[in-house]
């Protein structure tokens, strides 16, 4: 009998444990799950309420009519947008951007983190960390102020020591063919040494007895960094890959609007920037809803596809 007994309350008991002592755990620890309030508040209010705004892009919408009042109309801003002749320049534009700026820009801090790490000298491990953290905390006006004045035809220091080599000098920010380089390279100088923070970190995390024993088997520093630091730090190369193509069509509207300019408009002309003028300053909200949404899809879709894979691959995934 005692055992029968055992047997039919042994069910109830797994059923009702795990959330028996995730309540206890929250209640002992219910300081830490206060503050998480905070940021998740924040985040419904200004992320999620907001998204009913998404409804505008299949609305002719009014604004004395406000987004409830205006009539639907279905996918005519979509049609309007697609068929447009500035459609495929736009979508064009920001793709190759993305691109570039992902396989140029992605794996110069896991680099810079490698090379880190494997500096023993403390005080230059030290200094390249801080020029290298410094250019991130610069906004992206005096960025672009910079590249102003460092790229300036006359008094630009790089025509400069272009003049003394006998090279003719050039325009960099009028010329449509250099703006794609200019914005990727000086957004690597720019965000290269925090980006790598978080490799140096999962460095750190890296068992030592790995690297003591390569170098008991013979490995050299390079074949030490290949086969222990690499792997130990793919997981984490993974995640943030994935979430690097979870964005990989906002390719930074504040910086491509200011170094956009009628002469290099062919190349700087993309999807966010497209949005703001045509939206924001022309008052087309919701045929730049449309066009904004068509974004956000195609940057959801991506996430999706490359979280699949990378589970379908290796362990590791966003979920």
């Amino acid at each position: 009998m005692q055992a029968e007994a055992a047997k039919a309350t042994t069910p109830t008991d797994a059923r009702w444990k795990p959330k028996h002592v995730l309540w206890k755990r929250m209640l002992v620890r219910y300081e830490l799950y206060l503050m998480l309030m905070i940021p998740v508040i924040w985040y419904i209010v200004f992320k999620y309420v907001p998204m009913y705004g998404i409804t505008i892009a299949f609305k002719d919408f009014s604004a004395t009519k406000g987004i409830l009042g205006s009539p639907w109309i279905g996918l005519k801003h979509f049609e309007r947008f697609f068929s447009s002749v500035y459609f495929w320049d736009l979508l064009w534009n920001t793709i190759s951007l993305s691109l570039f700026q992902l396989l140029i820009g992605f794996p110069i801090p896991i680099l810079l983190a490698l090379l880190v790490n494997e500096i023993r000298s403390r005080w230059l491990q030290k200094l390249l960390q801080n020029t290298t953290y410094i250019p991130h905390f610069l906004s992206i006006i005096v960025l672009v102020g910079m590249l102003n004045i460092f790229l300036d035809p006359d008094t630009g220091k790089v025509n400069q020591i272009l003049t003394m080599f006998g090279i003719d000098t050039i325009n960099f920010m009028k010329k449509a063919e250099w703006f794609q380089t200019i914005f990727v390279t000086s957004g690597i100088w720019q965000h290269m040494g925090w980006g790598s923070i978080i490799y140096l970190a999962a460095l750190s995390g890296i068992d030592p007895t790995l690297y003591e024993a390569a170098k008991i088997d013979g490995a050299t520093r390079f074949k030490r960094v290949l086969h222990v630091s690499i792997p130990g730090i793919m997981p984490t190369v993974i995640i943030l890959f994935i979430l690097q193509i979870g964005q990989l069509m906002d390719v930074g509207f504040e910086k491509a609007l200011l170094m956009q300019n009628p002469l290099n408009a062919t190349k700087s002309d993309i999807l966010p920037t497209f949005v703001y003028k045509n939206g924001i300053q022309g008052g087309q909200f919701s045929y730049t809803a449309a066009a904004g949404l068509f974004n956000a899809v195609i940057d959801f879709s991506l996430l999706l596809l490359v979280n699949w894979y990378a589970r379908k691959k290796t362990d590791s995934s966003l979920w």
